[in-house]
């Protein structure tokens, strides 16, 4: 996106936001959308945020105390599709193979409607930022434990334990953290490539579940 476009996109929201009062939020849609590319959250400077969204510097202190407090907003902000996926994975999860088409239909719906939060989270996981670093391997591993009390509920894994249950869900979580790195990487009308990174994506999910009926929990 240009520069031209994003400030024209931005400055129609500002507007309409501005009439809510819903400044905090706009910030914070700012901010993914200016990170959403090579800058670093490290490389975002408040003079440069508030100069986008169109209000003074002293203006964001009325949102946030710092630049971190504004960090943890993006980490949270970007996690909601994530936990979603989750949502939509609960509604049908009688089979490992219906788990793994559930999970990659579900992961390629939100990024597409939410691409700068599953960037934020890419690029920033091994950031420079401390405070954001921390706050997203927190979020993954509550993202973790949320899908290991999901799979807890499936017939074929009841007699899993709670560390063994944990340990396949970090592996799916990675693993979609890993494909949301691809899919991202693939243009936005590149269908011939979406298409192939979709079944290479189930097949990576397919082999981490191959192993589970084999799998022998230690007591």
């Amino acid at each position: 996106m240009s520069m031209s476009t994003r400030a024209n996109k931005l400055s129609r929201g500002t507007r309409r936001l501005s009439r809510r009062g819903d400044t905090r939020k706009l910030l914070i849609d700012t901010a993914l959308s200016m990170l959403d590319g090579d800058k670093s959250f490290d490389g975002l400077s408040l003079r440069e945020l508030t100069r986008e969204v169109g209000i003074v510097p002293t203006g964001f202190y009325r949102h946030f105390p710092d630049m971190d407090a504004l960090g943890l907003a993006l980490v949270e902000e970007s996690f909601r599709s994530l936990r979603q996926i989750l949502e939509d994975v609960r509604k049908d999860t009688r089979s490992a193979e219906r788990l793994v088409s559930s999970v990659v239909q579900s992961l390629y719906r939100h990024i597409a409607a939410n691409r700068p939060g599953f960037a934020f989270i890419a690029s920033e996981r091994f950031g420079g930022s401390a405070t954001v670093r921390n706050a997203i391997r927190r979020e993954l591993r509550l993202v973790q434990t949320e899908l290991a009390v999901d799979l807890a509920r499936l017939p074929y894994l009841k007699e899993w334990n709670t560390p063994d249950l944990h340990m396949i869900a970090s592996l799916i979580v990675n693993a979609m953290v890993a494909i949301a790195v691809d899919v991202l990487d693939v243009g936005a009308h590149d269908q011939e490539g979406e298409t192939a990174l979709m079944k290479r994506a189930e097949q990576q999910l397919r082999l981490i579940l191959l192993g589970v009926p084999h799998w022998k929990s230690r007591r």
